[in-house]
């Protein structure tokens, strides 16, 4: 590492250099958690910050809020005394490098919300110090790092880039992804200054095996809302295209297996009830809103947005076509959502498309009733249910199944063989061949 030869900045490198830095991660989800983890289990002492108590007292008693950290790895760190948590704010003042993973949403209006990001940058201010570097992780528009946190820390009356440092390095994680994790998945660091990036690189390359510096925070942010939103708009693509193949009658998973064999120039995407998650639904929009701000049409995100919102609706159209076709009444029977979660095997329900099909299905006069072994209650849009047990009694009792999430511990030869009917939209029971199973 070699940076500008200002005290603060060779203060922070010495600490990195000897592992000595205190890191603070603010936000201890899905993003943060696992990050606070990596870096702890590089060596350095980590305290994670959440304003959530019962989150921060289950990462101190050994228990693990998210799925991609096992237990064993918290208890580990906490004996080694390199993790601990909090909800006190004023150990920012003790902490040399803070990495920010709060929620990014967007508002009713589907315009960025950064409500989080600007608490946690007045929260920071209290306590900037120099020789501090912060680091946004949360995703944002392009211009959050330099035009809404800049001028916050700037008032302080230190200087960027020479007293304290200030960089944007996005999140790339994929919850429940068995391959790709916070270590093998390259990352993007944008600083304000030279130093900023120098700095944040050196610490990364203890935990990250790929650090790709870009030119400033923006190309950074916009880099993350393009990755997201090439998803998004191709996962739209597909729902389209097995819309279509629905009324072919042709089998959409088939279609995209033949197109796959091509060598080159295609990439696989899959069709569902929807898209969920907090990238991918959530990222688009904040693309489309810096675009509205300069002018620039975003006629691909909005299209991409109403195929893939339409789906819920698709998937229910469908089910019901087929009870009809097996001469059941046109609604007001009862129906099994398998599984809620946004996706297989991640206990997560942010912008689950399978919420927004039990809330359709309830009102169109459908009894609904779901089991998921990852979630036990739920409430959406003023509907409040309990994961049923599955068992052969309640299979026998409803008139279909519509498989949403394919949890991994489902048993799924009970659910062939008891249901009347099985509405696979994720392809998961592609290898039972029985009439009763019909794939989006």
């Amino acid at each position: 590492m070699a940076v500008q030869q200002h005290a603060p900045a060779q203060a922070l490198e010495r600490k990195l250099l000897e592992r000595t830095a205190r890191v603070g991660v603010l936000g201890l989800g899905y993003a943060g958690l696992p990050m606070a983890v990596e870096i702890a289990q590089a060596g350095f002492a980590v305290t994670g910050l959440d304003v959530n108590p019962i989150r921060v007292n289950a990462v101190n008693g050994g228990s693990s809020p998210v799925s991609d950290v096992s237990d064993a790895t918290i208890q580990e760190l906490l004996g080694a005394k390199r993790l601990q948590a909090s909800t006190d704010l004023t150990n920012l003042a003790e902490i040399d490098v803070v990495l920010i993973a709060v929620p990014t949403p967007l508002k009713d209006d589907r315009q960025p919300d950064l409500r989080y990001v600007q608490a946690a940058t007045a929260d920071i201010a209290k306590h900037l110090h120099p020789g501090m570097m912060i680091i946004l992780q949360s995703t944002c528009s392009p211009g959050t790092t330099r035009e809404v946190m800049l001028p916050k820390l700037q008032a302080t009356g230190l200087e960027v880039g020479k007293d304290y440092f200030l960089v944007f390095a996005p999140e790339r994680i994929d919850p429940g992804n068995a391959r790709f994790n916070v270590r093998n998945t390259p990352k993007l660091v944008g600083g304000i200054t030279p130093t900023c990036a120098e700095l944040a690189r050196g610490l990364y390359t203890y935990f990250v095996d790929t650090v790709v510096p870009v030119s400033s925070p923006e190309v950074a942010e916009t880099s993350k809302l393009v990755e997201n939103t090439f998803r998004f708009i191709n996962i739209s693509f597909v729902n389209e295209i097995a819309q279509l193949c629905d009324k072919i009658g042709i089998s959409v998973w088939e279609v995209i297996e033949a197109a796959n064999s091509k060598p080159f120039a295609f990439m696989p995407h899959y069709p569902g009830a929807g898209v969920g998650g907090h990238c991918i639904p959530i990222v688009p929009f904040y693309l489309e809103a810096i675009a509205q701000r300069h002018g620039v049409m975003a006629a691909m995100i909005e299209a991409a947005g109403r195929i893939n919102d339409h789906m819920p609706t698709f998937v229910i159209e469908k089910m019901t076509r087929l009870l009809r076709e097996r001469g059941k009444r046109n609604g007001g029977g009862r129906v099994l959502v398998l599984g809620v979660t946004y996706k297989k095997d991640v206990a997560d329900l942010r912008e689950s498309s399978a919420l927004e099909v039990v809330r359709r299905l309830h009102a169109d006069g459908y009894d609904v009733v779901y089991h998921d072994p990852l979630i036990a209650r739920f409430e959406h849009a003023g509907l409040t249910l309990e994961s049923s047990p599955l068992t052969p009694e309640l299979l026998g009792s409803v008139e279909s199944v519509i498989l949403c999430a394919p949890h991994s511990t489902v048993d799924y030869d009970l659910v062939v063989q008891r249901a009347p009917l099985v509405l696979d939209t994720c392809n998961a029971l592609k290898q039972y061949q029985r009439g009763n199973v019909v794939p989006l």
